[in-house]
């Protein structure tokens, strides 16, 4: 009894051994403030809330809804995780011991070189178990990663619904753009029409020249030219936004006009270390630094040798019809194999990945740069759109005004129909401006909250996304 009592402390001792680095979070020098930040002020709540929902449209809220429900992207990580989690059952069931099936039967007279007169037969039927003790923790270190892989999957996850739902906003904005733009031409068209029918009338009495006929009439195929090309750019529009939404094209309902869209509240922006905290690809690059790191135990492990146990208990008979009434067999034993010379090859795997490793550190180093970056882009285009943004608001007045008057100064004779063309080409084109930057202004803040990292859907808000459409 001491003698197994002794054993089995050994190997638990044994067993609790494991090669290889164990995973520390790097650390990283991240700056202070972000860069065109006002302030350091922790994040608002809202950031990773349901951020869409402040933009108070809820044909928007209905879209963000079926993407996250129907969007393949999605649907494909979601099918990740389910493999990442086989995987880790997979790797898992490699600590335990087996428990497998052995058995077989024989006839024949065949002995040695010769024939034999007599007729031989023999069967048996056993359970094997065999297990492989993990004295260098190979396939706890490959247990580990697996975990690791797992949660990588998950936060994947939410980094593809944090990219789907800015992508859904974004594009439904930049569908409200053009049909506005549309609404513009079609504007810009009545009143040329409206145009040439009087120019044409005065021309017909003899007061004007042709010349102010002929260019009417160029202004206003211009006007009418500009309509296919926006009409073309919200079909291919909502082919996008469907393509998001997981079905096949068809017209997309929309809201208020982009003008009167509001523009959500302007949210602290906090200190870049929260960001750490906050982004799922960060997280699920770090995981994945943990993943590889577990990697270099699985490597150095394979160059010391493994050790196994295996057992049988079972019956056997020379009788084929009567072996579950012969005597019993058993056998106990154990193996180990390990490595003698292979020209360095377990070497030169454990150096393979540990240079795997270091690739993964970098890349967990280019996705926190990237992170900071796009905070930081976001901040100075809200900044610099606002102001562009009035600027143009101030030229649009401006560009009616001076149209109105060009029409007052024509009608009464003191200038000729080239000044009233010049100030309606001046208005059109700063109707369009005016309606990108709106798009663009609103876009940015969809920069900004996807920058910080809000937006993931944990599964409870998932499934209540679910119910509310079902």
């Amino acid at each position: 009894m001491y003698r197994i009592i002794v054993i089995v402390l050994t190997t638990f001792l044994l067993s609790a051994c494991m090669l290889g680095p164990d995973f520390k979070k790097p650390d990283y020098d991240s700056p202070q403030t972000f860069r065109f930040a006002e302030d350091a002020a922790e994040m608002a709540e809202a950031v990773n809330l349901k951020w869409w929902e402040l933009f108070s449209d809820p044909d928007l809220v209905l879209l963000v809804q079926t993407a996250l429900r129907h969007n393949l992207d999605v649907r494909s990580a979601v099918s990740r995780i389910e493999e990442a989690r086989a995987a880790l059952g997979f790797s898992e069931a490699d600590l335990y011991p087996m428990l497998d099936i052995q058995g077989g039967a024989q006839i024949g007279n065949y002995i040695g070189r010769g024939r034999s007169d007599t007729t031989d037969t023999s069967a048996y039927i056993a359970p094997v178990l065999s297990w492989e003790i993990d004295f260098w923790g190979k396939y706890r270190r490959s247990n580990e990663s697996a975990r690791a892989d797992l949660l990588s999957s998950e936060y994947s996850l939410r980094t593809v619904q944090i990219g789907l739902i800015a992508e859904v906003v974004s594009t439904y904005y930049q569908l409200l753009d053009f049909e506005q733009r549309l609404a513009l031409a079609e504007y810009t068209l009545d009143s040329r029409e409206e145009s040439l029918d009087i120019i044409q009338k005065r021309f017909d009495r003899g007061i004007i020249p042709e010349i102010d006929v002929n260019q009417a009439q160029i202004q206003r195929e211009i006007a009418a030219a500009a309509m296919p090309l926006y009409q073309r750019l919200i079909a291919k529009t909502e082919n996008g936004i469907n393509i998001l939404l997981g079905q096949y094209p068809q017209a997309i309902k929309t809201g208020d006009v982009l003008h009167l869209q509001p523009v959500p509240p302007e949210i602290p922006v906090g200190l870049p270390s929260v960001i750490l905290e906050r982004r799922p690809d960060i997280s699920a690059a770090l995981a994945r630094l943990h993943a590889q790191t577990a990697k270099i135990g699985v490597a150095e492990a394979m160059r010391f040798p493994s050790i196994s146990l295996t057992g049988l208990l079972g019956v056997s008979s020379v009788e084929l019809g009567g072996v579950t009434d012969s005597g019993e067999i058993w056998s106990a034993g154990a193996g180990l194999a390990g490595p003698i010379f292979n020209w360095n090859k377990n070497i030169r795997r454990v150096d393979i990945e540990e240079e795997r490793t270091r690739q993964a550190l970098i890349a967990y180093e280019g996705v926190l740069l990237q992170a900071y970056r796009e905070v930081a882009d976001a901040l100075v285009e809200i900044d610099t759109l606002h102001k562009q943004l009035t600027a143009v608001e101030r030229k649009n007045k401006a560009a009616q005004n001076a149209n109105k008057l060009s029409k007052l100064r024509y009608d009464k004779g003191a200038t000729s129909y080239l000044e009233v063309l010049d100030t309606e080409r001046t208005l059109f084109s700063v109707g369009l401006e005016q309606s990108e930057l709106e798009q663009q202004y609103r876009n940015a803040y969809v920069k900004l909250y996807k920058a910080l990292g809000g937006g993931w859907l944990s599964e409870e808000e998932m499934s209540e996304n679910r119910t509310s459409e079902d």
